[in-house]
């Protein structure tokens, strides 16, 4: 869908015709050209969990996680980063969501789903993480939308629209049975579980202090005494590789969710 790095402010000189001030406009300019939209609705398997934003359209199914970051994000060497930290967290809450919707589409059409990650505070930001998630400003969501290529036909569109309208927007307490539940920890509270997540005030990794130009694309900073664990990027790369082993398994080994 593009290049593999990419930080606000980048972008041809023909990005101004997709060019949008705020994620609102980019999506309604998206309707034009027959993608259908859910906003604020179920995370599927997550009662208390909710998606900022799903499309349906001739490009299959786009799962968009919007973030309101500042600072410098950018996508460098395939990894997404806010200054001076690296944001796995960002990317593999994408994959989950993306899965999370596979799960409960009909098995023809679940390779056609894929995550995007809209920074509604970087305009021009656009980049591709090595988990292939693309991570786009308001100003580029037109733009990455428009690069896929076209799988579905309108039949095809408003079938799905409507499936998932009833799986997406209905009540997901009656379908809890095939879930886990937590059990309550003393006391009758249930356990409560950490979130992981990208927000700017979110925990992230701190970057080596010996920075290895041609990994990060930043000058080297000597700090004696500290150097880059050899765990890190293993770490990162292994969250990543369980995360679309998942998407893999759930578009090809799941049964039917849909209807």
């Amino acid at each position: 869908m593009g290049t593999a790095g990419g930080r606000a402010g980048s972008g041809g000189a023909d990005d101004g015709r997709h060019a949008a001030g705020t994620l609102d406009e980019a999506l309604a300019a998206l309707v034009h050209s027959g993608w259908h939209q859910f906003h604020e609705v179920n995370w599927p398997g997550r009662p208390q969990a909710r998606l900022d934003h799903v499309l349906v359209g001739p490009g299959g199914i786009v799962v968009v996680d919007a973030k309101d970051w500042t600072g410098d994000v950018r996508v460098v060497s395939g990894g997404l980063w806010q200054d001076r930290y690296a944001r796995p967290q960002a990317v593999e809450g994408a994959l989950a969501q993306c899965a999370a919707v596979t799960s409960v589409v009909e098995p023809r059409y679940r390779r056609l789903v894929r995550p995007l990650i809209c920074m509604t505070a970087q305009t021009n930001l656009f980049g591709i993480t090595r988990a292939d998630v693309p991570v786009v400003g308001p100003g580029q969501v037109v733009r990455a939308i428009g690069l896929l290529p076209e799988v579905l036909d309108r039949e095809d569109v408003a079938g799905l629209h409507k499936s998932l309208g009833r799986t997406l927007t209905g009540d997901q307490q009656a379908g809890l049975a095939g879930f886990p539940r937590r059990v309550p920890a003393r006391g009758g509270r249930p356990a409560r579980r950490k979130e992981r997540h990208g927000r700017a005030s979110g925990a992230g990794y701190m970057p080596p202090k010996e920075w290895d130009p041609s990994q990060y694309g930043r000058p080297a900073m000597a700090h004696p005494g500290r150097t880059a664990g050899p765990h890190f990027g293993a770490i990162t790369a292994g969250r990543l590789a369980l995360l679309a082993a998942f998407v893999v398994f759930a578009v090809f080994f799941l049964p039917p969710g849909g209807p």
